[in-house]
């Protein structure tokens, strides 16, 4: 393969359409701000480099991105990019990634509001990650032993699987369907409304008024905190082994937990079949 090392580019399209090699310790920035420095390369290997100009990964096919760094200048560097793996490196630009397939992320720091959107068979992995909107209509998504802040996370999403994770959000999964979580905290406000086949297995669930207006809702196992208003219009089987602060009008299914605050039927526009039982 060829070596491209220790060189610094700033020019349109510098290395446009290279194929086949490895690239070291180069920087991309400088005074001509070119744009799309690596588009449609393929076969490449980016090892300890810096970029500070925009969209420089695009289109790209099969290539690493390791232990390197785009910073807050290197806008949208990663479009239309398939084939991929991205490891140890810092992402601090915006967009990060869309339109994407097959990419996997692992051991990296990244702050990129709408990073992921439109994209599809996505790895996150031991990594932690700040973005207002996360992952914004893509499918079949994995995050795993991810730390995660946001607001409007993984909307409109289908086939998604989260996995020991910590998830700082606000109103996460709206219109989502079949999102597995397992053995991770998810905090938020209006938690996955209007999600289909959402399923928690073995999480803390932590703020106001979370699963309302759900269908296929499955909650096996967790614990509800500062959890109120709950459930409304939802259809749901659930076992909770904490408290609720309140439970409001589920539609149907039934709801098993250590104990519920305040049982709210009344007000409803829609039959109420839903099982409630507390063990206390």
């Amino acid at each position: 393969m060829e070596i491209i090392k220790d060189k610094t580019f700033d020019e349109e399209r510098a290395l446009y359409h290279t194929i086949g090699a490895e690239i070291e310790n180069c920087t991309f920035a400088g005074p001509a701000d070119g744009e799309s420095v690596l588009k449609e390369a393929r076969e490449i290997h980016v090892d300890h480099c810096r970029f500070s100009l925009r969209y420089p990964l695009w289109h790209v096919d099969h290539f690493t991105l390791s232990h390197s760094s785009l910073d807050e200048l290197t806008r949208a560097p990663i479009w239309y990019a398939k084939n991929g793996t991205i490891t140890d490196t810092t992402i601090e630009s915006i967009k990060a990634i869309r339109e994407c397939e097959h990419i996997t992320v692992k051991d990296c720091q990244i702050v990129s509001d709408e990073f992921g959107w439109k994209s599809h068979h996505i790895d996150l992995e031991d990594s932690s990650i700040t973005s207002q909107y996360i992952f914004f209509d893509s499918t079949d998504v994995t995050l795993r032993n991810v730390q995660m802040k946001g607001k409007y996370s993984f909307q409109y999403m289908e086939n998604l699987t989260i996995e020991n994770c910590d998830l700082d959000t606000k109103d996460a999964f709206w219109h989502s369907k079949n999102v597995t979580v397992r053995n991770s905290t998810v905090k938020g406000e209006y938690l996955a409304w209007f999600s289909d086949g959402l399923t928690l297995d073995h999480c803390t669930i932590i703020g106001t008024q979370p699963l309302c207006y759900c269908k296929n809702l499955t909650l096996i196992d967790c614990k509800m905190i500062d959890t109120d208003l709950a459930f409304e219009y939802s259809d749901v089987q659930a076992t909770v082994l904490s408290s609720i602060d309140s439970v409001k009008n589920p539609r149907s299914g039934k709801i098993t937990a250590q104990s519920i605050g305040q049982i709210i039927r009344e007000g409803s526009i829609m039959e109420d079949t839903c099982q409630i039982i507390t063990q206390q």
